[in-house]
């Protein structure tokens, strides 16, 4: 029994003396290893060295804006395209045909009825539904392949993806640790409407619609008044239907005008005297009809331009709002000095 006790004991300070070594050997290892993490400040980057790198961000902002601003002028061109293409397909047959015209006869006729005869409501009315019809007939389908509120949104998110890809490979160009690079982007605001987004947070949101900032930054461009959802009642496209609402009012009310008179004059004479304006009003119509139809082309057309010049200017609501707000936003961000905080 003693003897097994003893043989115990031996064995255990045998693997007691054999362990001593390689337990030393880890804490020294780990005394070291802790001195080290302990000893390494972090890289010092001057000031002049995050003055270029700002001013290489900008640059690359800059480049990004100009080709989302060719994607706009791109699109934005053929999208025009388009709506002439489908009005002089849809729109004009439809409004110079001869049942159109005389659906608007009836339409003027009940306007008038319900307006107690006044002119300028009736105008009105009829032009508001001239209106509708474009839209239906013409801005509707077009919309489906493309319209300006989609190519805003794109063009936005083309700004920030070609702004990520500019941005690779900067920090390692200029011997900044990744780390400070990615706390200078945190640094800058690119989004500043609640909840607000970092240019940090604008490049790593995948998709970015996943960015609630981002997400809010596009609706509040659409709510703009006179912005892209509702671009289409812009006065320009409004005041061609008032003139052509105005003009088809006078000829309207010059027919009904004659077959008053026709009414009074008696039964048969009457008659024959509504039938006979009614023949000469269609055959003047018919005679007018490709002069009535360029002239309609061409206000639209006027309309249009001037709508288009607007929808590519304007900062506010345009095409390009998404795109200005994000890059001065940014730009403006960087004219701030950048000083790196190490993490605590």
């Amino acid at each position: 029994m003693c003897r097994a006790r003893d043989s115990v004991v031996s064995r255990a300070q045998t693997l007691g003396r054999l362990c001593r070594p390689t337990l030393q050997a880890l804490l020294v290892a780990w005394l070291v290893t802790l001195a080290g993490c302990a000893s390494d400040p972090p890289v010092a980057v001057s000031a002049s060295t995050w003055r270029q790198v700002d001013r290489d961000i900008a640059t690359a902002s800059q480049a990004a804006a100009e080709q989302a601003r060719e994607h706009a002028l791109l699109s934005m061109q053929h999208w025009m395209e388009r709506v002439y293409q489908q009005t002089d397909d849809e729109f004009i047959p439809w409004f110079s045909g001869y049942w159109t015209q005389q659906w608007l006869g009836m339409k003027v006729s009940w306007y008038k009825l319900s307006t107690g005869g006044d002119k300028d409501p009736t105008v009105s009315r009829l032009a508001l539904y001239l209106q509708e019809q474009y839209q239906e007939r013409v801005l509707e389908p077009v919309a489906e392949e493309d319209d300006p509120d989609q190519i805003m949104e794109r063009s936005t998110r083309l700004y920030v993806q070609e702004l990520d890809q500019r941005l690779q490979g900067l920090a390692q160009r200029h011997a900044v640790p990744q780390e400070q690079f990615e706390q200078r982007l945190q640094a800058v605001p690119a989004i500043t409407q609640a909840p607000g987004a970092s240019l940090h947070e604008l490049l790593q949101a995948d998709p970015l619609k996943r960015l609630p900032a981002y997400v809010g930054l596009i609706e509040h461009i659409r709510a703009t008044p006179g912005g892209l959802r509702d671009w289409s009642t812009d006065p320009g496209i409004a005041s061609v239907a008032q003139r052509t609402s105005e003009r088809l009012v006078d000829e309207l009310t010059t027919s009904s005008a004659a077959s008053a008179v026709g009414a009074m004059v008696g039964r048969v004479a009457g008659t024959t005297l509504s039938l006979g304006v009614a023949i000469f009003t269609a055959i003047a119509r018919e005679n007018k009809r490709p002069q009535t139809e360029a002239q309609l082309r061409q206000n639209l057309k006027s309309a249009f331009e001037a709508e288009w010049q607007e929808l590519m200017r304007n900062t506010d609501h345009g095409v390009l709002a998404g795109v200005h707000q994000l890059s001065w936003r940014i730009e403006s961000g960087l004219e701030v000095p950048f000083r790196y905080q190490p993490p605590r």
